[in-house]
């Protein structure tokens, strides 16, 4: 089942790129869908590029698979078969409808019915196809809520959303892009009733989406609608402080997932990362983010240079950030370059130290020597200096055992 083009527009750049026509080639008949669209009627850049087809997903295989191209069976129950051209994939998924659905995940059926395969997507702006020629067709409305920056589901919202209840989250990660203006009022009314369901999502699932949401290039008015339906809280119950992030995004500090949720969080950073289930490096950052205030904007360069040799860059960067994003500041440890220890274990091998508890000793003793300088100080002379006072009887060398014993190179 096919339908009369909504508009027609010139064919974007995107479809000229030749793996793709290559695919839509051994695909006659074949559309582009989902965010693609949206986004070239937009005149924005489009990144991935899915695609929908008629034909079932064994035909699919063999047709790609006839024109050359590789063709591999992604997800064959759900209809997904990923078309290889070029050394780039392109998803190719069956025209399907919803047999039933259980908050997650979806039985379906395959189709030839374009408007069913639409009903199925979350938003309207989501519902467009596009065919190679530059026909677009739109069933729900997409276009005008497109240019209306109007961010509504397809059909009843309560349906959609109990459908897959992330999509909860979907809406404010498309809300900051793509919406403005007060908020479709029957999706904030099925949003707020789905609260006490958003328990039910993966961890891994809700901060995929959260981390989008924090991404958008100005997520402030979505972080607040969020809040004041009910669902900041139950993405971070360990507490947030919407008005610390519309601060730093103010402020013009870069998009930053992990800064903006350092801003947001107003409670236990390894709780939360625990619970959302961040990876390593994503809970490291964000626990050093918060782990200790931002250096003073008035701090001497001695100072700056301690820090910078005791903690990433990146890091006291976002500190700066946090605190307010002092312009001066930033430029110095930006600009400044980091400081290196320039001793390690066989410089004092060489020195005549032997291996062992005295010499991480005397190795840590000279490093902090070194910081209280303001990393400057010549630690090779400041090395030779106590070695030959120790020779002198001056000193005394830790022992094998980490107590002071006789120094080891006296004579």
């Amino acid at each position: 089942m096919s339908a009369v083009p909504a508009l027609h527009i010139a064919p974007p750049p995107f479809l000229a790129d030749p793996a793709l026509r290559a695919v839509l080639a051994a695909l006659p008949g074949a559309r582009v869908v989902g965010g693609a669209v949206r986004d070239a009627l937009l005149g924005r850049a489009v990144a991935d590029v899915d695609l929908a087809t008629e034909r079932r997903p064994q035909e699919v295989v063999a047709a790609l698979r006839a024109a050359g191209l590789k063709a591999v069976p992604t997800g064959l129950d759900h209809g997904t078969v990923t078309a290889v051209a070029d050394h780039r994939g392109f998803e190719v998924t069956t025209l399907r409808r919803d047999l039933a659905t259980d908050g997650r995940h979806a039985v379906v059926a395959f189709t030839d019915d374009w408007q069913a395969d639409a009903a199925r997507r979350d938003f309207t702006i989501n519902a467009m196809s596009l065919a190679p020629d530059g026909a677009v067709f739109d069933y729900f409305g997409g276009i005008g809520d497109l240019r209306a920056q109007r961010v509504r589901f397809v059909g009843d919202p309560a349906t959609r959303i109990a459908e897959d209840y992330l999509r909860v989250l979907r809406f404010f990660r498309f809300w900051a892009r793509y919406g403005a203006g007060p908020p479709d009022e029957a999706a904030t009314g099925a949003i707020a009733a789905a609260v006490p369901w958003l328990g039910r999502l993966s961890a891994e699932r809700v901060w995929m989406e959260f981390k989008r949401i924090l991404a958008a290039p100005d997520p402030r008015g979505a972080i607040m609608l969020m809040a004041e339906l009910g669902v900041l809280a139950a993405v971070m119950p360990e507490g947030a402080a919407p008005a610390r992030l519309a601060a730093l995004v103010a402020a013009g500090a870069p998009a930053e997932p992990l800064l903006r949720l350092a801003a947001l969080l107003d409670g236990d950073a390894a709780r939360l990362a625990a619970r959302l289930r961040l990876s390593a490096a994503e809970r490291t950052r964000l626990q050093a983010l918060r782990a200790a205030p931002s250096l003073p904007a008035e701090a001497d360069d001695a100072t700056l240079r301690r820090a910078l040799a005791c903690e990433q860059r990146e890091v006291l960067i976002g500190r700066a950030w946090l605190a307010g994003g002092d312009a001066g500041l930033l430029a110095r440890l930006t600009a400044m370059p980091t400081p290196i220890f320039p001793l390690h274990g066989r410089d004092l091998r060489q020195a005549g130290v032997a291996a062992g508890p005295g010499m991480g000793a005397l190795l840590r003793d000279l490093h902090v020597w070194w910081l209280a300088g303001g990393c400057t100080g010549n630690v090779r002379e400041e090395l030779q200096r106590r070695l030959s006072a120790m020779r002198g009887g001056e000193g005394m060398m830790p022992s094998q055992d980490g107590k002071n014993a006789p120094d080891q190179f006296a004579d």
